[in-house]
């Protein structure tokens, strides 16, 4: 009996050292010293951010932007001259320049861009353009007007009365004037360093429609002579490689249609000034 009441006693005593542990009650020593009373928290099931598992997931890098666009179809400008005019200085392009980016430039561009590696869209960005810089030369004025298109000078002081075709040499350019009043202007090509185009006021003394050169033995329609053989007139060579070439001394027009047009109002003994 006295084992068993021992047994028991051992069990309460057991039964309360756990009961304190938990609830955090002061701990009593046998010599009467008290103990900070020991603490066990117990978890609550949600799990610590620290223990969280680790986003394998590599973060998503944004693709590199592309390069700025300077020119595509349709734009128009200076700027497009110069980039048609280095074009044509590598054989991607033939025609022009024109000021007007067209299919034809998209083209030589696209093929440009391929050659070399580089997204084949036919729309000038700023990666292509340095790499067309680095292959070409700064074009000069008559590159970049080659085919035409360059302003006209102010008239001179001599074509401000009358009916006058007035020349410039300056400019390349023909003005079409009546009374001051200028009727067309376009484009024109003088002889070269051996063969000039005379200077100075003349007059329209002969039209020959059909005209052929008995010199040269080359076609020159709308012929208009104002000084011995030389005479405006319409040069299908003008037309097809512009200021690459030159005359024999007369000042050839490229543009048929406005020539034609000429030749229909001028009369012999309208006045022809050719001027710097």
């Amino acid at each position: 009996m006295r084992i068993r009441g021992m047994r028991r006693t051992a069990a309460v005593c057991a039964s309360g050292a756990v009961l304190a542990v938990l609830c955090g009650c002061t701990v009593q020593a046998s010599d009467g010293e008290r103990h900070s009373p020991i603490r066990i928290e117990l978890p609550d099931g949600t799990p610590s951010p620290k223990s969280a598992p680790p986003d394998d997931k590599p973060s998503a890098t944004p693709p590199p932007a592309a390069p700025a666009v300077l020119w595509r179809r349709g734009d128009t400008g200076r700027d497009i001259r110069e980039l048609q005019a280095r074009l044509r200085q590598i054989a991607w392009l033939f025609d022009g320049p024109t000021g007007t980016y067209d299919d034809l430039t998209e083209q030589a561009v696209r093929g440009f861009q391929g050659k070399r590696g580089l997204p084949k869209t036919g729309r000038t960005d700023e990666v292509t353009w340095q790499r067309l810089l680095k292959m070409t030369r700064e074009p000069g004025k008559w590159d970049l007007y080659l085919m035409g298109g360059q302003p006209a000078d102010a008239p001179d002081a001599r074509c401000l009365s009358g009916r006058v075709l007035c020349i410039s040499k300056s400019s390349r350019t023909l003005r079409w004037m009546i009374d001051g009043r200028t009727v067309v202007t376009v484009p024109v090509r003088f002889g070269s360093e051996y063969t000039p185009t005379r200077e100075g006021v003349f007059s329209v003394y002969w039209k020959s429609r059909h005209h052929v050169s008995t010199l040269y033995d080359s076609p020159m329609p709308y012929a208009m002579f104002f000084s011995g053989g030389q005479a405006v007139h319409y040069s299908s060579d003008f037309a097809a490689t512009g200021y690459a070439g030159a005359s024999h001394g007369c000042v050839n027009v490229a543009d048929e249609r406005a020539i034609s047009e000429m030749f229909a109002q001028v009369r012999t003994g309208d006045k022809v000034v050719v001027h710097w």
